[in-house]
């Protein structure tokens, strides 16, 4: 491990001093360290637990009732393509559906020139009377503004 920096002879036919350090011990050391690391480190299992269905889901056997609430430009509200004279009437449309029970789904259609207050009108009576299923149909239309 030293190095050779000269003889007392005197003689010119001596090698040069060897100036680097030998790194294969070095390494091997390492990769001993970089082994008993790996095995000593516990796997880690991340398990999701999930309750899956079991089974063929039912056929439905007839297409879902749908009543569609049109809101045009100008804030009108038309059931079904009817328009409502008020909102007292359209109350009164949403209150028979609750009551009835016979309608599965309520889709809104607004108009995109419509305000946002005639849309958030009817949808508030219609979450303040109990309609269930509400969605909004027709977002096509804001794609291409």
């Amino acid at each position: 491990m030293g190095m050779n920096i000269g003889s007392s002879g005197g003689s010119g036919n001596d090698p040069e001093p060897m100036m680097e350090m030998n790194m294969t011990p070095l390494i091997d050391v390492m990769l001993v360290l970089i082994i008993m690391l790996i095995i000593t480190i516990p796997i880690q299992n991340h398990a999701i637990k999930l309750n899956m269905p079991t089974g063929n889901p039912p056929v439905q056997s007839a297409p879902p009732i749908v009543d569609t609430v049109d809101i045009d430009p100008t804030g009108t509200v038309l059931w079904n393509g009817a328009p409502m004279a008020n909102r007292a009437e359209l109350e009164s449309k949403l209150q028979a559906v609750v009551a009835m029970g016979n309608v599965d789904e309520v889709h809104l259609r607004p108009n995109k020139l419509v305000e946002y207050k005639s849309v958030a009108a009817v949808m508030a009576s219609a979450q303040r009377l109990g309609v269930t299923k509400i969605g909004i149909v027709g977002n096509e239309q804001f794609m291409n503004q």
